[in-house]
């Protein structure tokens, strides 16, 4: 989808991807509900500006340069990921303000998709 104005005057949307490092699921049954429970009060604020909710990833990783696999990430490691769409990168930036990671040590980076 290219950005611009559609031929109802409406501005397009762009997707960002959220990738999240660090943060906490919880220790415990009860903090891993009330994490969750978080999660979805802020998608559900989100609404239909979610494309992908996400997932978290293991933290399993592997990189590759100049043709060698090593293992780990490079960097650090990214926790998970969530797609997103808003008008720009700052308000892509502000919605992630909100997220749960946030809230337990996580960090965000917010990428802008290029479409092809």
């Amino acid at each position: 989808m290219n950005k611009g104005t559609t031929s109802k005057g409406e501005q397009d949307m762009s997707n960002f991807v959220l990738v999240y490092s660090g943060g906490s699921a919880g220790a415990t049954d009860a903090e891993r509900k009330q994490v969750m429970d978080a999660w979805g009060g802020w998608f559900g604020k989100l609404g239909d500006k979610i494309v992908d909710p996400g997932n978290p990833f293991s933290g399993h990783a592997k990189n590759i340069s100049n043709g060698a696999v090593h293992d780990g990430a490079i960097g650090a490691p990214a926790t998970g990921y969530s797609i997103l769409k808003a008008d720009s990168l700052s308000a892509a930036a502000d919605l992630a303000k909100g997220c749960p990671v946030l809230q337990s040590g996580g960090k965000i980076t917010v990428y802008e998709v290029t479409p092809m």
